[in-house]
């Protein structure tokens, strides 16, 4: 699956896919963390969600260029002292005792967070052959998973395990630290750039006609981009919401939701992994239309409202949706070669989607906890119909 002389460099960027799950997943904690301690609706507290991903919409293409000019090491260390100085920031933040200072910090994490996913998930499509692109991310993203079900337990017990709530300061600072020290590993550990015969021709090409043309000569790609925000509207909107919904519903307390989100992140990391093993015999194309379908399932038993049905559809939903991400992506770059930095930009401003959150709760809070489900299952039928082309174009080949 990977080519020997890159082995140590795909494990170290790996262990990014671990960072940035934990930050990530985190932010669906806080957000109900957030609406007890500060009293606020649901609305609210997607503001968490809407300026972390918003840096990822803003910084996704100067990422790109920055890629582009400087390497996958530099915009990956670039990426991590951002994030580590967003997380620190959390300190002189609770001083200022205004919600809006988080909102700050959480912006600058999502920049740092845009740098390293745009650098990490091409760089790692590239460690060997093409053939096995897809089946490669898919094994590293698995450890992304394994960032988030670390992140919703731990947190979730340091936010709702006693009747006095944590300071979220406290593992923000950890966090900040710890990734700072790794910033300094990556500074001085060397990786390969991966070149292409088209890359001496086309290192005089401004950035911005790299983009141009995938707009204008690769319309597959552009289907694929628009999948992936689908995607991202749809897994991160539920994970944001769900702590709400099941507690909404009267199914359980806090603690208890959080501790079953990490069970549905379990199985999230669990289709990572058995994906990438699947994808090794089976095409990534015809994979992909399969758990599309089991996702769309699973989100018209949510909409029925059955009580303990609609809870398993929805934990099922994680394992459905696993491969989504890391499949797309690799998809949407099939082909591209020397514009592949270019577009793997445009496909990292795609957690933006991450602010359909605010829709989800605008919904919410003015009809019910069951409406707002609608969204993701437009999501996710987006994705079907783009596995669907996939495969039908696979097949005429």
């Amino acid at each position: 699956m990977v080519k020997r002389e890159y082995l140590v460099p795909f494990v170290l960027v790996t262990t990014l896919f671990f960072l940035w799950g934990f930050a990530r997943a985190i932010l669906d904690v806080l957000n109900k963390h957030f609406q007890n301690e500060l009293n606020i609706s649901i609305t609210q507290s997607a503001w968490i969600q809407v300026t972390t991903y918003l840096g990822y919409f803003l910084m996704a293409i100067p990422a790109g260029l920055y890629i582009n000019r400087n390497g996958y090491r530099k915009g990956v260390v670039l990426g991590l002292i951002l994030f580590g100085a967003g997380a620190l920031l959390f300190i002189p933040g609770t001083y200022m005792e205004t919600y809006y200072a988080f909102l700050v910090c959480l912006f600058i994490i999502g920049c740092g967070l845009t740098f390293l996913e745009t650098a990490a998930n091409p760089y790692v499509t590239e460690l060997g052959v093409p053939e096995t692109s897809t089946s490669r991310l898919n094994l590293s993203q698995s450890f992304n998973g394994l960032g988030s079900l670390f992140a919703t337990f731990v947190i979730g017990q340091f936010f709702f395990n006693s009747d006095e709530t944590g300071n979220a300061v406290v593992p923000y600072s950890i966090l900040g630290a710890l990734v700072l020290c790794i910033a300094v590993i990556f500074s001085q550990v060397p990786l390969p750039e991966i070149k292409h015969e088209e890359d001496a021709q086309m290192s005089s090409t401004n950035g911005w006609k790299n983009i141009r043309r995938l707009f204008t000569s690769h319309h597959l790609f552009v289907f694929g981009l628009f999948s992936l925000l689908a995607y991202e509207v749809a897994e991160i909107s539920i994970n944001s919401y769900f702590i709400n919904f099941v507690t909404g519903e009267g199914w359980m307390n806090d603690n208890l939701a959080s501790i079953i989100l990490t069970c549905a992140l379990a199985f999230f990391m669990v289709g990572r992994f058995a994906g990438s093993w699947i994808m090794q015999k089976v095409r990534a194309e015809k994979m992909l239309m399969i758990c599309a379908a089991g996702t769309v399932i699973c989100m018209i038993l949510v909409l029925m409202d059955l009580g303990k049905i609609s809870l398993i559809a929805l934990v099922a939903n994680y394992f459905f949706e696993a491969i989504m991400f890391p499949t797309i992506f690799s998809l949407a770059l099939v082909g591209l070669r020397s514009l592949t930095k270019s577009a793997s930009s445009l496909l990292m401003m795609t957690p933006v989607g991450g602010c359909g959150f605010l829709l989800m709760g605008i919904i919410a809070d003015r009809t019910d906890l069951v409406t707002p489900f609608y969204i993701p299952l437009l999501g996710y039928t987006i994705i079907l119909i783009y596995a669907i082309v996939l495969v039908r174009r696979w097949k005429r080949r």
